[in-house]
């Protein structure tokens, strides 16, 4: 039974196609990765069957009675209310059953045999409705998922306008998790979640009986929760059965045949052509010529497609520091209070650190920290005086600058042609070297971020959660940029498969914690 469909679909922005003749089936049960590389068009695709988008053509029709939930990268929160607030409102409907449940027990304290009868009837069938959903064991279930993607360790009683961005998606993802719809839409979902809170929304997603769609380029992830891909790729989507290594390999087959019919083709075109020039002037062949031009302009004529450049990463090394780049002492970290007991560390020239540890516990607080960007609560932080720092941030840059002109702003001697030619090397487009920053996709906006680490000279390298929302290809070229950089590298990372050819040490914060993990 398919509970969505989507028919010959096309939408653009001005003269850039993002989908084009598109058409996409959910069948009942089934759990589907939406793959691609940035900028493809994935989100675009979401907000479409969404309806937070209208196609220029094409139609989106859903079966009757479906309750969808989505969480995209721009969901937002209200401040003002608790986290425990905020996931109740999953059950919203329950509890004003159970409102009027109580109103109508206080009603009948003064009315008459009929309406106490009436009453008794109605709250009787409420409470039944309210048992059977569970109702009564409510909070002990928004307890386990808040436990199993670690809002728990934030404490649910925060308001939710203190939260940080990751820190409010996953509030987001926990109570749409929770609403338990017929159709779960997740864009990144893994973003923002360490390795316990990945496995425990794994199994989750495993067992789940309903449909959904996840965007993710988490490939261990995908390969453990979907069973259909549906590939966006120069504007259009394609099936396959099975998972994303599954998907691999059928891709690259029908990729290899489609060169071959290719390579045939523009043979026999070669032939016709041939043929037609050496015959056409010739009386006693003319006819024979122009029987092969009718086959030629018939021919349905087969067109490889585009092949997408694949980012490249550098980083250039500074002068070198001492031995000891930085040096922390009885160093206490957090803002208002503390967040680890007193850590003596060493930092040394050459090393590369992944940092570890469940969310909330301070991996990007201790960068700030050990970078001078945040005072800690006690101890001290000495950096080499040579030491060059690039720092990327989880925080995306919004703003209506462009990526060209976010780049130019900050290297104004560069001339446009190099401007261009850095962003290109990224793997950005023309067309996303001219985007507004608060347009572009995640992927393209880290892309940008780390184009601006590319230009400059260091022999420190700090990123915090650099692989979010970076497709696979970039994933790939950002792993061989920090295996080949000679500088000293400290890297906060949720994924061991990204990092654990590339660094000499792990520092697991959840040894240095003051809270209960």
């Amino acid at each position: 039974m398919s509970v969505l469909n989507v028919e010959n679909v096309t939408h653009g922005y001005g003269s850039r196609q993002i989908l084009e003749n598109a058409s996409f089936r959910l069948l009942k049960g089934e759990h589907v990765g939406l793959v691609g590389a940035n900028g493809e068009g994935k989100s675009t695709f979401l907000n479409i069957i969404t309806g937070k988008l209208i196609p220029d053509e094409g139609s989106v029709s859903w079966c009757k009675h479906i309750t969808t939930g989505y969480l995209d990268q721009s969901s937002t929160l209200t401040k003002g209310k608790t986290i425990r607030e905020v996931l109740r409102e999953a059950f919203a409907d329950m509890y004003r059953e159970e409102k009027a449940m109580l109103e109508m027990y206080e009603q009948m304290s003064s009315c008459s045999e009929d309406e106490m009868a009436s009453m008794l009837e109605e709250v009787g069938e409420i409470q039944e409705m309210l048992d059977h959903s569970g109702f009564y064991v409510l909070d002990s279930r928004i307890e386990e998922y808040a436990n199993g993607l670690g809002l728990c360790e934030i404490g649910l009683d925060k308001d939710v306008g203190e939260l940080s961005g990751g820190q409010r998606t996953k509030v987001l993802l926990t109570k749409l998790l929770l609403e338990n719809p017929i159709i779960l839409i997740l864009d990144e979902p893994t973003n923002f979640l360490d390795e316990n809170h990945v496995i425990w929304l794994t199994k989750l997603l495993q067992n789940y009986e309903n449909a959904f769609i996840v965007v993710s380029h988490d490939v261990t992830f995908l390969n453990s929760v979907i069973n259909v891909v549906y590939h966006v790729e120069n504007a259009t989507l394609t099936r396959y059965k099975g998972d994303y290594d599954n998907y691999l390999a059928m891709s690259e087959l029908k990729k290899r045949q489609l060169e071959q019919a290719y390579d045939k083709q523009q043979k026999e075109i070669s032939d016709l052509e041939d043929f037609i020039a050496r015959n056409k002037a010739r009386i006693a062949t003319t006819n024979m010529a122009k029987s092969r031009q009718k086959k030629l302009d018939k021919m349905d004529i087969i067109e490889l497609g585009k092949e997408k450049t694949k980012p490249i990463f550098s980083f250039s090394s500074a002068r070198t520091t001492g031995k000891i780049v930085i040096e922390a002492n009885h160093l206490v970290l957090g803002y208002d209070e503390p967040l680890t007991s007193p850590l003596s560390l060493q930092l040394q020239r050459g090393q590369k650190i992944a940092i570890k540890g469940v969310n909330g516990l301070g991996k990007s607080t201790l960068l700030k920290t050990l970078l001078g960007i945040q005072p800690p609560i006690s101890g001290t932080v000495e950096l080499d005086p040579f030491v060059e720092a690039g720092y990327f941030e989880q925080e995306k840059i919004a703003g209506s600058n462009t990526a060209h002109d976010e780049i130019w702003r900050e290297f104004p001697s560069m001339t446009n042609a190099q401007v261009r030619g850095a962003l290109a090397k990224c793997g950005l487009t023309a067309e996303q070297i001219g985007s507004q920053m608060k347009v572009l996709s995640g992927g393209e906006n880290a892309k940008v971020r780390l184009c601006k680490l590319m230009l400059r000279n260091m022999n420190l390298l700090v990123l915090d959660e650099p692989t979010n929302h970076l497709d696979v290809d970039a994933k790939e070229a950002l792993k061989a940029a920090l295996s080949e950089f000679h500088g000293t590298l400290l890297l906060v990372s949720h994924e061991p498969e990204f990092y654990h050819d590339i660094v000499t040490d792990v520092w697991n914060l959840e040894d240095w914690t003051t809270k209960i993990v």
